[in-house]
Order: structure tokens, then sequence, then C-alpha cells
């Protein structure tokens, strides 16, 4: 297949990655690509789907991911799976034989594996330059739902219009399920028999880079898990702290101990981000050096420095964040540096996942989350119409239409970014703007 023929059907079908923000799939196809990787890593405690479905659709799967190698002209496509992904390994292993391109490589158990910078250097010893894109090095990484999504778009002609969610934590059976895009969160949380008590709320992704959510918020292509915690949870409690408060905490109490900057995932892979100096600058509002401000371009976001190294429990990671979000809103650009070379010690300083579980009290909540069979039905979805990098859809219906799934509602400009939106359920639309799309599902 033509580099450009998969690209057309990879952006109608409306494929992005599936989880993080979502970068269109089509525009990560190069021909400059000579190696690509197949993500299957979870990266963070409690997620489940991606070695659920590696492992219920090892050839499906391995198929597109083959079809990728070959069309941009990959000399080898790497499956990067986790050690202890025993049932995954053993599926993909079973049928690997059939792609001569294809290998695996075992991940280490450790947080976090997952962000494309580390599993590029694990995988092939290349280091990305810093602020740079993986296709500088040579490399394009895609998650395994990103990949089912291009098998279903190829053979069957079929756009993304349903979301593989697992949804723990305090919940009376976990469960990873597949529901139509656009399905209230609270929804899927009766799928997986209701909270086991009335004072939780929701965090919407990973323990470590999720957000808080409502249940009345819509399932998204990037939605890869639903965790329901206590209230008093550490990890909704810290989403609620504000930011003036969290410089006076730094301010008072940060000993400079340098744990942040020792376990950053980017910093020991030589990138000139250093949060322990960050800290120093921000909470004493010292501006004689610009660097401690500018390497926060470099941060990932991973949130090691803030919820496993610091001894003090400040939050190196939202104040970084914050500070990096008005550099940007001022205009500031990235400074355009190259990779120190990697630490020696860079092995001694991952951080194991089990034991990062067990900081953040989440050992409690690993039980299994079995993948069910089926689309789940819902009365209603409510579809945004930006859930990508990139361009919104463009309305295409009104109050009124019947729509089937998979029709169009929200069509990309030509030439812009992004990729079209479908209906994710047969029915009438009831709501349409600008933002969002709501749809009354027919009964069935």
């Amino acid at each position: 297949m033509e580099l450009r023929e998969l690209a057309n059907i990879i952006r109608e079908a409306g494929v992005v990655g599936a989880g993080g923000a979502g970068f269109p799939t089509y525009a990560k196809l190069s021909a400059d690509a000579d190696t690509i990787l197949l993500n299957c890593a979870e990266c963070e405690p409690l997620l489940t789907l991606h070695r659920q479905l590696l492992a219920r659709h090892p050839e499906e799967i391995l198929s597109a991911f083959s079809l990728i190698a070959e069309t941009v002209g990959a000399k080898e496509g790497i499956v990067c799976i986790k050690k202890e992904y025993r049932e995954t390994l053993a599926a993909v292993r079973a049928v690997l034989g059939n792609f001569p391109q294809l290998r695996i490589h075992e991940l280490a158990g450790v947080y976090p594996m997952g962000d494309e910078v580390v599993m590029i250097y694990e995988a092939t010893g290349r280091v990305v330059r810093p602020g740079g894109l993986p296709i500088e090095a040579g490399v394009t990484v895609f998650n395994v739902e990103t990949v089912w999504n291009v098998y279903r778009a190829v053979k069957d002609g079929a756009p993304v219009t349903a979301k593989l969610v697992t949804v723990t934590g305090e919940v009376n059976h976990p469960v990873t399920v597949r529901v139509p895009i656009g399905t209230p969160l609270g929804d899927l949380v009766e799928m997986a028999g209701g909270m086991r008590r009335p004072d939780c709320g929701l965090l919407v992704g990973g323990p470590m880079m999720g957000r808080p959510g409502k249940p009345s918020d819509p399932v998204t292509k990037t939605t890869n898990a639903i965790l329901v915690l206590p209230e008093n949870h550490l990890l909704l409690m810290r989403q609620k702290a504000s930011i003036p408060v969290q410089l006076k905490r730094a301010a008072s109490i940060c000993c400079q101990c340098q744990m942040c900057t020792d376990l950053c995932p980017r910093h020991n892979l030589g990138h000139p981000i250093e949060p322990h100096l960050f800290m120093r600058s921000a909470a004493n509002q010292d501006f004689q050096s610009t660097n401690a401000f500018l390497n926060t371009f470099f941060c990932c976001g991973c949130g090691v420095c803030e919820l496993y190294a610091c001894p003090q429990g400040l939050s190196p990671r939202t104040l970084i964040s914050e500070y990096k979000s008005g550099l940007r809103k001022a205009g500031v650009k990235a400074p355009n540096v190259q990779a120190a070379e990697t630490p020696e010690g860079r092995e001694y300083r991952k951080v194991p996942e089990h034991r990062l579980a067990a900081r953040l009290d989440l050992l409690r909540y690993e039980d299994p989350a079995p993948m069910q069979a089926g689309l789940q039905a819902v009365p209603e979805v409510r579809i945004r119409l930006s859930q990508h990098i990139g361009a919104p859809g463009k309305l295409c219906v009104k109050p009124g239409d019947t729509v089937t799934q998979g029709d169009v509602i929200g069509r990309v400009a030509e030439g812009a970014l992004g990729v079209s939106i479908h209906a994710s359920v047969c029915g009438v639309v009831t709501q349409a703007d600008d933002r969002e799309v709501v749809i009354r599902a027919e009964r069935r």
C-alpha cells in the first residue's frame, strides 16, 4: 500500500493516538522512520487494556503493525512488552513467525516505561533530542489500541466510534469495557457494578498523569481508564492544591536534596531538565538565571518528581506545568539544545512500578479488570468535536438529524492537522454546536 493511501484511510477513519494527547496517527507516518515501535507498556499502575487487547487479537494487531512498517519502509518493527505480561508475550510469540520484519523487546516493570522517549532508548539505544520528535531519531511509536484501530480502518473501513476503558478502584467489579465514544463516565462506573462507597471521586487516566473527572464527562478517543478513589485519597487531594500555596511550601521546606532531579526520567537521558533548580528559582523568585525556567519545556509531566521522589511532598511537576504554560502563552519557545551523555547511574534510578503503586496507596486496587466482549449499549452520547491535538472537526449535523453509527458529524478542514469525528451510535441529534454533538441512541 502507498503511504499516501494508508494516511488517507487513517485520517478519514478518525484514528488518533488512543491515549496521551491523541496525536493524529496519519501525521506520524513517515518514510524517515527506519524503526517503528508498538507500545504495550501500559506505563501507569492499574492500567490493563493494551495488554488485554494484544493478548486477544495478536494476529490482527501485528498484521496492521507490519503493514505500517512496510508502508513507511521501516527496516524493522519492535513489539515492546513488559516482561511480567506473560499472557500477552505468549500470544504474540505464537504468531510472531508470520511477521519476519517484527521482533519482541521485553521491557522492565518500571515507570514511566510508556513514555515514548524512554521506550525508544530502551528498545533502540537512541536518544531523542530534548524538545524534539521521535522521527528525528528515525523512530515512530504507536500504542496497541491505535494499531487495532488502524487494522479495523484498513480491513473493514470502520471509523473510530468506540473506546476501550479500564474501570477500577472503589468499584464492585473492576472491568475493561468497550463503549461508544461520548458515553458519560458515570455510565462506565455502573458497568463496573457501581461504587463500593459513596464518598468517591473520579480520576480520568492513570494515577500519575490523570485528571479529575465528573460522572457527566464523556469518554473521548484518549480515555484509557477511570479510577474511582475515596475523596480523601492522596491523588485526588493533590489535584486540589493551589499554586500560591505550593510555591510558599516550596520556599519554606524545599531542602534542595536533588531527589526530584536524580530520579527524573528525562534528566537521566541527558535532557537539561533539573526540577530542583527550578524549585529553588521559582520559590525564591530568583530570575538571575533563566535556564531553570526555560528548561521546563523539556518536562514530560510524568509526575515522578512529586508523587515518588520528593521526601517533603512538594509539587515540582505541578509548578513546572504552570510556568511552562505561562511561557507558551507569552510566546516563548523551547531553547534548541542537544542531550548530554546519559548518566552512568541511570539503571539505578528507575522507579519500580510495584513500589510506585505502594507509595500511592494503590496496591489494594490491583484486582483483575477482565475485558468484556462486545460493545456496551448506552442511551445517550455527548461527542466532543475536539478530541485530539490539532484542529477540531467542523460541525456538519444539526438538531433533529438522524444519524447512523459511523456517519461523519465533524469534518476536519482540508489541509489542517486533524481527523474526522464520527457518530458513535445510531440515533437522533438532540443538541449540536461547535463544541459537541449530543445523540439520543435509538432503542433496540
